[in-house]
């Protein structure tokens, strides 16, 4: 799917139901150019400020499930947000942006936007959320449960150890031991150790 600019009524069919309102309001006060996106490997979403005259401008992985392509979108716009009020003064994803982004989730959690479990998951999180939503492993685990079904794909920590899998790219590792929060598997070809989320999602072999 290639890059697209929707019209706003259009934006609804990738949000969850009750939501569009809200959403729209931020998109026409904030005067965000808002672009949807074919599935990207290293982000869901991103944000750019407005520069020489220009709205700001956010993408969103259009591949999304409705409720994460929401919680992406609000990450971002919690970005435009903390633009507006502190400029490159602060940290990216700094204390000022997860109180606002925090104060963004918790309404459309009040508002019952989302099913109870991703409710749960958010709840966790409010009062310091992660800079990406797949860094939450619960939120990460529950969100999935709304995609697509993709034929032969498992979240790492489902394969016992030893296991081989193939990454998006190709690559084949073995899955080894679990250190901390994350799965050191080996490299088939290289012989190199690269660690992953007990929540990546992968192929078995």
């Amino acid at each position: 799917m290639a890059a697209a600019e929707h019209p706003m009524q259009a934006l609804a069919d990738y949000l969850p139901e009750g939501s569009f309102e809200s959403v729209a309001d931020y998109l026409h006060r904030h005067k965000v150019h808002l672009t949807i996106t074919r599935e990207r490997k290293s982000v869901l979403g991103d944000y750019r400020n407005a520069i020489h005259g220009k709205n700001h401008r956010i993408t969103v992985n259009g591949n999304l499930n409705n409720y994460a392509f929401l919680i992406t979108l609000l990450h971002e716009l919690a970005h435009l947000l903390t633009y507006e009020q502190f400029g490159h003064r602060v940290n990216a994803h700094g204390k000022e942006w997860k109180y606002i982004y925090g104060s963004m989730l918790a309404n459309f959690v009040t508002k019952k936007i989302f099913p109870p479990d991703i409710e749960a998951e958010l709840r966790h999180s409010l009062n310091n959320p992660a800079a990406s939503s797949c860094a939450e492993e619960g939120l990460t685990r529950v969100l999935r449960k709304y995609n697509e079904p993709k034929e032969n794909i498992r979240l790492l920590e489902e394969l016992p150890k030893g296991s081989s899998f193939k990454i998006k790219d190709g690559r084949i590792f073995e899955k080894g031991e679990r250190l901390r929060k994350r799965y050191k598997c080996k490299e088939q070809q290289t012989g190199n150790f690269y660690l992953f989320s007990p929540v990546y999602e992968v192929r078995p072999l």
